[in-house]
């Protein structure tokens, strides 16, 4: 797909994430009046300014980026690790933080806390997880060395150890309550998640002065905040 000099195509992620990147855009000068998350419009143009917004659901963001559908995105990085898509991550925002565990439910925590004293992934080897990220689940396990069978679920993936599908997930959380309503605790923690700007690779090259300007701008922001 060409990439046209004379328009900037952001891609903006439905909900949460989308809402706190437009706060983002209005206070470092971009416009953004009138766009209405709850609404079923996909496309915002502001043609004075050169700035088109593409409404996309959060896991389709990267796609869009990568082929040039859009110039830049908002994605959380656990979307962006498991796509693995082929773009340049040029900004941590600094919100939406949340984190991967891997949780297991608390009784067998317990359990083989009494028997062996503390707790060790290994005890899991050649068991089964289910989460939404098989990918990310699979390089950290595989990382540790630990053969287990991942098991990709779109949703809930709380209730598979209480129904006897996984013995462990690896899930994103943020105050932990969702685990503990359904008796589990995390055990290990892969990584910390935060909402990233990306870019296509050609656009950043054809577009690079506009897009670091928003960069510039938009790392301005993430400091100011740090410091109150």
């Amino acid at each position: 797909m060409g990439v046209r000099n004379d328009e900037l195509i952001i891609a903006l992620p439905k909900g949460k994430l989308g809402e706190d990147a437009l706060d983002i855009f209005q206070k470092i000068g971009l416009p953004a009046w009138e766009i209405q998350e709850d609404s079923r419009k996909l496309s915002y143009c502001f043609n004075d300014q050169g700035i088109k917004y593409l409404i996309c659901r959060p896991t389709d963001i990267p796609t869009y980026v990568e082929y040039g559908a859009a110039d830049i995105g908002i994605v959380g990085k656990d979307t962006l690790e498991e796509s693995r898509a082929d773009v340049f991550e040029i900004c941590d925002l600094g919100y939406g933080y949340c984190k991967f565990v891997v949780a297991i439910p608390k009784d067998v925590l317990e359990k083989i806390e009494k028997k062996h004293g503390a707790f060790n992934l290994k005890y899991f080897t050649n068991t089964r997880v289910a989460t939404k990220f098989p990918r990310i689940t699979k390089n950290f396990f595989n990382s540790k060395g630990i053969q287990v069978e991942v098991l990709k679920l779109h949703g809930n993936v709380e209730l598979a150890p209480a129904v006897g599908l996984s013995e462990m997930i690896v899930d994103l959380v943020s105050t932990g309550r969702t685990l503990k309503e359904n008796n589990l605790v995390a055990v290990e923690e892969i990584s910390e998640i935060t909402a990233r700007l990306i870019a296509n690779r050609v656009s950043y090259r054809i577009k690079n002065s506009w897009i670091q300007e928003i960069v510039t701008k938009c790392n301005q922001i993430v400091d100011l905040r740090g410091k109150q």
